[in-house]
């Protein structure tokens, strides 16, 4: 009997064991699939906390709608009546000592239309000048390697990206736009660019793309996030999870088996490995030399979130609004604000207040509040919440959480060292994948489109 071993029980993780389960299955083989996890749950960056009437997402808070590989899971989970989407309304960015709202008719805060870009309070009527040399600038340079940021600069001009779309991609992305390519953020404006001749041209021209749903450009579950982990947990009766034991090491033993040794000491052989760790515990694990110059190339940054629940209304925030995000300024210390509650009808029981403050290593602040304690930062965030929106009551529940150094950054060597990685894996560690958000993709569909293949792989090795 072969053995499969998944190290990482995150939602990459959970996925490539799931769907490996399905086909191992459908073609009758009689494999052993184990999954490790070193926690006491699984889930990984999904985990969602109930306090009360409150519904608390400490890690991923939502599924985007417009990666279409997750409802055929869903429907096979049978979770199709428990999907949620969120509410509708106005996004704004913390500026100058008050809330603005991002213009109407824009995707990551860039134009879809000249009166769009006319309508911006963000920009000045210099910036909006400059911003319209996308019409009649060519790309002679750029390719999907080189930097968003210095891409979109270079046709829209550097006023609209820094006051308006780098406070909203720097935060969908968790990286600065100079450091991030085109392929891992929105390698479609380069296309867009070439053929239409204008960013904000080709962008107009596909926006059914961006608005096919309507609002609901989010997913959640009735009960939350975890929802999802639970039931694929539920439908592995016939697989092995480990769970609250580490994986420490992996060793090469004979005719091509692996033998991994765990924290308690038990060792499993393996024939075929989905290693679905952050890139530093994968690192770890395998002990390459051969290896560790490409690990070490890859990044993380942090976060911070704070969630803030209040027993006031959440009709005292602004009309129609659903959070902010905070351009570079001394006003606040947190980078972004999700009014939960308004975004999300199910986090809120009785339409209490509940929002979500987001504190990135990115900013200036971060080496100080990484050190504090759970009170400590709870102080922080009321005063940012009193300066951004008024408010001074005092929470009747809070949730802090620290993912420090677990957020990947796909800094512009990115694809060239992931590339490096599978040729060397593929020779040094044949039959052992690399998987997960710190290689392919961080948003929930792309892990389980990650996870996926790499079933389907071992699936063909098998």
């Amino acid at each position: 009997m072969k053995t499969v071993v998944v190290i990482g029980g995150g939602i990459t993780g959970l996925s490539a064991l799931y769907y490996l389960h399905k086909q191992i299955k459908a073609d009758n083989k009689n494999v052993r699939c184990i999954l490790i996890e070193a926690s006491d749950s699984l889930g990984g960056k999904i985990d969602t906390v109930h306090e009360g009437p409150f519904i608390m997402e400490a890690g991923a808070d939502s599924i985007v709608t417009r990666k279409t590989n997750v409802a055929p899971l869903l429907e096979e989970l049978g979770l199709q009546d428990e999907v949620v989407y969120n509410a509708t309304g106005k996004s704004f960015i913390y500026a100058d000592g008050e809330l603005k709202p991002i213009p109407d008719d824009t995707v990551f805060g860039i134009p879809l239309s000249v009166e769009s870009l006319a309508k911006s309070n963000l920009v000045s009527a210099e910036g909006k000048v400059e911003a319209l040399k996308d019409f009649y600038t060519v790309n002679e340079t750029f390719t999907k390697n080189d930097s968003i940021g210095a891409f979109l600069e270079s046709f829209l001009g550097k006023e609209l990206v820094e006051k308006q779309i780098s406070p909203v991609l720097s935060g969908v992305y968790s990286g600065q736009l100079n450091e991030l390519t085109i392929a891992s953020t929105l390698p479609y404006l380069l296309d867009y660019k070439n053929e239409y001749g204008s960013i904000i041209q080709g962008l107009s021209a596909n926006k059914k793309k961006f608005q096919s749903s309507g609002g609901k450009k989010f997913m959640s579950f009735k009960n939350g996030v975890s929802c999802l982990v639970d039931t694929m947990e539920e439908r592995l009766t016939d697989a092995e999870i480990r769970k609250g034991v580490k994986a420490e090491k992996i060793e090469k033993a004979q005719d091509g088996v692996y033998r991994i040794t765990l924290a308690n000491s038990d060792v499993i052989e393996a024939d075929y490995i989905v290693l679905s760790t952050l890139h530093t515990g994968a690192q770890a694990l395998l002990q390459s030399k051969e290896l560790d110059e490409d690990f070490s190339g890859l990044k993380n940054s942090s976060l911070i979130s704070v969630y803030l629940g209040f027993d006031i209304p959440d009709h005292l925030l602004p009309k129609d609004g659903t959070g902010f995000i905070t351009a570079d300024n001394d006003h606040l210390i947190c980078n972004a604000c999700t009014w939960t509650s308004r975004k999300w009808d199910h986090t809120s029981a009785n339409r209490q207040l509940l929002v979500r403050l987001f504190y990135k290593s990115s900013g200036a602040s971060y080496e100080t509040l990484q050190k504090m304690s759970e009170n400590e930062l709870l102080e922080v965030g009321l005063k940012d919440i009193e300066k951004s929106l008024g408010i001074t009551g005092k929470p009747v529940t809070f949730n802090v959480t620290k993912w420090h150094e677990t957020m990947p950054n796909y800094h512009i060597k990115h694809p060239e060292i992931v590339k490096s990685l599978e040729t060397k894996m593929d020779a040094l560690f044949p039959h052992v994948l690399l998987a997960g958000c710190s290689y392919y993709g961080v948003g929930i569909p792309d892990c389980i489109a990650n996870g996926e293949a790499a079933a389907l792989k071992i699936a063909e090795w098998l």
